[in-house]
């Protein structure tokens, strides 16, 4: 394993592009964390700070933080597409399996590295969203601290499915921008379905069919925010209520997704004549 992800780490930090997109990815969505705790003032009139509202308190951080910092995957999504386009460009694919890598272990290379800087992210995301807690938090108590941390789990989990999907699009197309173009077609795709399945049966049961959709499952995993925010400010208003929890099952979906992609990627490479 180690000697896999250490053979396809030095491929990504040769390559200047990679490199940078790498970068990005990691810092964005740390730094529009830090950000977002500092006071901004609107020309004099007022002047705004995001953890006077609350939403640096625990648990509900770990929520918010994650949620925001999953809008910034697509920055590494492109990194993963061109881990394939660039074999197929530069010879290397061919090069490694004539140097004695096989087909399984090619595959596996690319899925450590997923797994490597998914769970890089997660402890980055978790250190930050630790610190913002104690910092503003109104709540100190352990328990309540770590109460929500499973949304870290979750966000680890939606990281390797969703890239996962562009590992095994990278392998369909070989070229970045197309493989990125599918995952624009796959969600306009989930949709038609979706409309189909409320044309057909009704609203409820089309829901309960669209969350084992790919996209859909992933993006259940951590859902939006803004619910819960006007929840905690205005408790009153029940029909603002809604489950925001992380589910086993949802985890599952996605789990199960993800060997999905992995199994097909591995496919795909078995059956291509190179």
């Amino acid at each position: 394993m180690l000697r896999l992800l250490n053979l396809e780490l030095q491929k990504l930090l040769l390559n200047r592009v990679s490199t940078v997109l790498i970068f990005i990815s990691f810092i964005l969505p740390f730094t529009v964390l830090i950000l977002s705790s500092i006071k901004i003032n609107f020309f004099n009139l007022f002047t705004l700070e995001l953890g006077e509202l609350g939403v640096f308190n625990f648990p509900i951080i770990w929520h918010i933080t994650t949620f925001f910092a999953s809008q910034f995957k697509f920055f590494f999504a492109i990194v993963v597409v061109s881990m394939i386009g660039n074999e197929y460009s530069n010879k290397t694919l061919k090069q490694n399996l004539i140097d004695g890598l096989s087909k399984k272990e090619f595959i596996l290379s690319k899925f450590y590295t997923i797994i490597f800087f998914s769970l890089l992210a997660t402890i980055l995301i978790g250190v930050a969203a630790f610190c913002i807690g104690m910092y503003y938090s109104s709540y100190k108590e352990a328990s309540i601290i770590f109460r929500e941390t499973n949304f870290l789990l979750a966000y680890f989990v939606k990281l390797v499915g969703f890239f996962s999907l562009c590992l095994l699009f990278g392998m369909l197309v070989k070229r970045s921008a197309f493989a990125l173009a599918f995952l624009f077609v796959l969600y306009i795709l989930e949709w038609i379905v979706f409309g189909l399945l409320v044309w057909q049966t009704n609203m409820e049961l089309a829901e309960k069919i669209q969350n084992f959709f790919p996209l859909k499952s992933m993006y259940k995993l951590i859902d939006q925010p803004f619910q819960r925010i006007m929840m905690t400010k205005f408790p009153e208003k029940m029909d603002l209520a809604y489950d925001y929890a992380v589910h086993w099952y949802e985890i599952v979906i996605v789990l199960g997704w993800t060997a999905i992609f992995v199994i097909l990627s591995y496919k795909l490479l078995k059956n291509r004549d190179l």
